[in-house]
Formats: structure tokens, C-alpha cells, sequence
């Protein structure tokens, strides 16, 4: 599993003109699933999003993590995360998982964040999905679970 977060002070997506997710504070989390992934990997990723230090304290340090700040997360599925570029001009996608396994893993992590006490908000995966955020920082960083 790969995520792309990024501190927000507020986002949303949107589907066919119609908001079906928002939060205040908080992050925005992109997740891409590969094949090879299991329950350890998403374990592993809600794991070190929610507890990584990367809101600030009363001294504009990176020390509060998203428990601390009591933030949400927008969760958002992202297969292109998974895009090879090294061919050709049009990105593959071969590594992404099929969407039953993809859409599995999606709703595990979800799942698994929501049982850490933290407010989920999503996407509707497999739909075009128009995002909005306020990239607080900007803060954005890229966690791959096989990197642990």
C-alpha cells in the first residue's frame, strides 16, 4: 500500500457535482493498493499516519500527531498511485490491485482508522472524483508500507 497525506485545514470531494465527503482539520489521505498487499501493510500505514508528528505545538514544531489534534482524515482511493511511467508516454497500471481487492483494502484501512477513534471521510471509489483541499504548510508526505 502506498498513501499520499497532506496536512489540511479543510477539504472535500466532490462526485457528480454532489460533496460526499468533507472535513475541517486534519488529513487527506490518497491510497493506492498493489497486489501483493495484506492486512499487515494497512495495519502498517493507519499505524504511522495517525501517530507521525506532523501538526505543530505552541512553538511551531512538528510535534503533535493527528490523535493529538483530534483531526479526521478524507480518505481518497488513488489506483494511479500505482502508475509505471518508465515506457512509453502513457502511464501502466498493471501494479495497481483489481478493484474487488483494491476496493477491500480501501474499506479495511478505513475501517482500521475508525476503530483508532479518528472521523473518516471518503471518496466513492472507482467514480471521478474532484478533491479540494488547503494544503496547511504545505505539508505532504508519501508513505509505502513495503518500506517499513
Amino acid at each position: 500500500m502506498k498513501a499520499v497525506i497532506q496536512r489540511a485545514k479543510n477539504a472535500s470531494v466532490t462526485v457528480q457535482h454532489e460533496k460526499v465527503g468533507e472535513i475541517d482539520h486534519g488529513l487527506v489521505v490518497l491510497l493506492g493498493v498493489t497486489h501483493e498487499d495484506t492486512l499487515e501493510d494497512a495495519k502498517y500505514l493507519v499505524n504511522k499516519i495517525i501517530h507521525l508528528r506532523i501538526f505543530e505545538d505552541e512553538n511551531n514544531k512538528m510535534n503533535h500527531s493527528l490523535l493529538d489534534v483530534n483531526g479526521s482524515i478524507l480518505s481518497i482511493s488513488q489506483f494511479t498511485l500505482y502508475g509505471d511511467t518508465k515506457k512509453g508516454r502513457r502511464p501502466s497500471f498493471t501494479k495497481a490491485a483489481k478493484p474487488d481487492s483494491a476496493l477491500s483494502y480501501y474499506n479495511l484501512f478505513n475501517q482500521l482508522i475508525e476503530e483508532q477513534g479518528i472521523h473518516v471521510e471518503t471518496g466513492k471509489f472507482g467514480e471521478m472524483m474532484d478533491v479540494q483541499l488547503t494544503n496547511s504548510g504545505p505539508v505532504t508526505l508519501i508513505i509505502d508500507s513495503k518500506d517499513k
